[in-house]
């Protein structure tokens, strides 16, 4: 089954081969929120080239297209390794064990201390801070938050 970021990513990939979709997802039913990136930056004319290229989305959804701003969405490994050593915010579809079989959760806040291609490792706050992995499988929604 393809995602709407999947089949935006791959509209946008000879359109705009430079630009990086961080998260796109259906907000409401009826919007589609884009969030991306670029190596120059994200400006006004990118976003609205970004919705030119993207009329079969714009045919079914209102669309939303807007740089990441400093609570950065994560939602590919690669994105929680470029950022490991950050504080983030990890939402889970279901409860995820903490590293100790302790107690679950639904939400981890801390460290990002690894990503390999199955799960990120967070440290998440607590005294002291626990482990968790958690397979980008069970991940609902993660962003990075201010330190």
């Amino acid at each position: 089954m393809r995602t709407i970021q999947t089949d935006i990513e791959a509209r946008l990939a000879d359109s705009e081969p430079d630009v990086e979709v961080l998260l796109a997802e259906v907000v409401g039913g009826s919007t589609v929120r884009l969030f991306i990136d670029h190596p120059d930056g994200v400006t006004l004319g990118l976003c609205e080239r970004v919705t030119k290229a993207l009329p079969e989305v714009r045919e079914r959804y209102a669309l939303e297209v807007s740089s990441p701003g400093t609570e950065r969405p994560l939602s590919k490994p690669q994105h929680f390794h470029r950022y490991l050593g950050r504080r983030a915010r990890v939402r889970t579809t279901g409860d995820v064990r903490d590293a100790a079989g302790g107690r679950r959760h639904k939400s981890f806040t801390g460290e990002l201390v690894g990503a390999s291609q199955d799960a990120v490792t967070i440290a998440a706050d607590g005294d002291p801070p626990t482990l968790v992995a958690i397979p980008y499988a069970e991940i609902h929604r993660s962003n990075l938050i201010e330190e």
